[in-house]
């Protein structure tokens, strides 16, 4: 326990200063948590805060995240692995690498469920366990069919940790701070995957099998991390309550009253028709990007190119979204604008990636999608979390985290079909018409989740 930490009644650590700013009532700080959000929170919000106002609990799942992302340079290595290492056949690869997807949505729920009820420290390190487990299976199968079981069983375990791990920041950053807070988070990830980048080009010239192995062994260390340095778990059912200190909210105090004896409103979250907005935009945008990440390295096969090349294009993507941070900090963009200029720059880095045929072509397109990249990731985030009552936070954010679920199903499908049909140009192409298209209906989107900030 440090020196800002404070214990509770039941020996769980608190911050003993829970904001450096002063609440304001008239805004998010000063809203009900079941009330929709305000300007100030995710729907409106402008990015201007300090990362020195972030919780330490906040930099301790940043530290343990990036550990975890100097060997997570797997999943765009999988579909080689499986072609490659395994002989599987174009179609087959596509198929596996969607049954992992779709195994990735009941993973994703059953993060969101344990935690809010097991609790977010322990889900983290369950989830992240059997990720190790799963990779470690992968590296040591002898045949196609034990790979594909165990790319199933990674699928089922792969999205555990991230609703709990969403939810963690939420629970102690004020809403305006929150796109600060997972932009720190992707800057060290970022940073981490410089290293992983330049880890994959370096290991993938031997065998790509130990690409598993390093990456269980940094999923294991990433979740010591998290069992020794993350606060220990709050009962379920006074999470909302301790959420509240740390963020230094003030509550009504009928509602404070009914927190105190455990009693929280019921949250059908599947009836928010924001969130189901939400979910399908963010959809969109998730098979994008994992057309991205799995379409790359197979174009880069495609065009005669080294495999090492996609660790350098992980490391370009990587040091630009460190570089580019302070782009988040620009006022008078809120979640909108934002979400438009991502898809722009999205758009144009495909547009890019279409026609290269060299590896700096393509670096240079890496430069153009992730800045793209770091606007959505954040922007997307800061909206889900921002519906959500602190109390189902988990869940909220997991049925958001169907996206990804979704999209990997989709992409390995549709980018290898479109590779097969129209080759990389068609592939990045339709895909750059699909951001463009998005980028221009946000004024829209804006219309309709506009109930979110009254």
């Amino acid at each position: 326990m440090t020196d800002d930490t404070a214990l509770d009644s039941h020996g769980d650590e608190i911050p003993a200063h829970p904001s450096r700013s002063a609440p304001n009532s008239t805004g998010a700080a000063g809203r009900s948590p079941t009330s929709p959000p305000t300007p100030s929170s995710a729907v409106a919000s402008a990015p201007g805060g300090s990362w020195r106002r972030l919780s330490p609990t906040v930099w301790i799942l940043v530290l343990a995240r990036a550990v975890n992302k100097i060997g997570a340079f797997t999943l765009p290595f999988l579909g080689v692995v499986l072609t490659v290492e395994f002989g599987a056949s174009l179609a087959q690869t596509g198929l596996i690498l969607a049954v992992f997807g779709a195994a990735t949505i009941p993973s994703r729920l059953l993060g969101g469920q344990l935690a809010d009820s097991l609790g977010r420290r322990r889900t983290i390190v369950l989830g992240l366990t059997g990720c190790a487990v799963a990779q470690l299976w992968i590296a040591l199968s002898d045949a196609l069919w034990s790979a594909a079981l165990a790319t199933v069983l990674l699928g089922l375990a792969f999205e555990i940790y991230e609703p709990p791990s969403q939810a963690t920041i939420a629970d102690v950053t004020e809403p305006a701070d929150r796109p600060t807070a997972y932009g720190l988070l992707g800057a060290a990830m970022a940073a981490a995957g410089v290293l992983a980048g330049l880890l994959a080009a370096a290991v993938s010239h031997f065998d790509l099998r130990w690409l598993f192995v390093a990456d269980a062994i940094t999923c294991l260390a990433c979740a010591i991390v998290v069992a020794l340095a993350l606060p220990a778990d709050r009962r379920a059912r006074r999470t909302a309550t301790i959420a509240a200190v740390e963020r230094g909210r003030s509550r009504a105090a009928g509602s404070a009253a009914d927190r105190g004896r455990g009693v929280e409103p019921k949250v059908a979250v599947w009836r928010d028709r924001r969130l189901l907005l939400l979910l399908a935009s963010g959809t969109v945008f998730a098979t994008l990007y994992m057309q991205l990440i799995i379409g790359i390295p197979l174009t880069l096969l495609d065009q005669g190119l080294p495999e090492s090349g996609t660790g350098f294009i992980l490391a370009v993507s990587a040091v630009t979204l460190i570089l580019a941070q302070r782009l988040l900090r620009v006022r008078g963009l809120d979640d909108f604008r934002s979400i438009a200029i991502g898809y722009g720059l999205l758009a144009a880095g495909l547009v890019v990636t279409a026609f290269a045929h060299s590896l700096t072509v393509f670096l240079l397109a890496t430069v153009l999608w992730s800045l793209g990249d770091l606007f959505l990731l954040t922007r997307y985030l800061t909206q889900a979390s921002g519906l959500a009552p602190d109390h189902a936070r988990g869940r909220y954010l997991a049925v958001f985290g169907l996206s990804w679920g979704i999209a990997t199903t989709i992409a390995p499908l549709t980018a290898t079909q479109l590779l097969k049909a129209a080759g990389p140009e068609g592939l990045w192409l339709a895909s750059a018409a699909t951001a463009a298209v998005l980028a221009s209906i946000q004024p829209w989107f804006r219309k309709q989740l506009a109930p979110a900030a009254r």
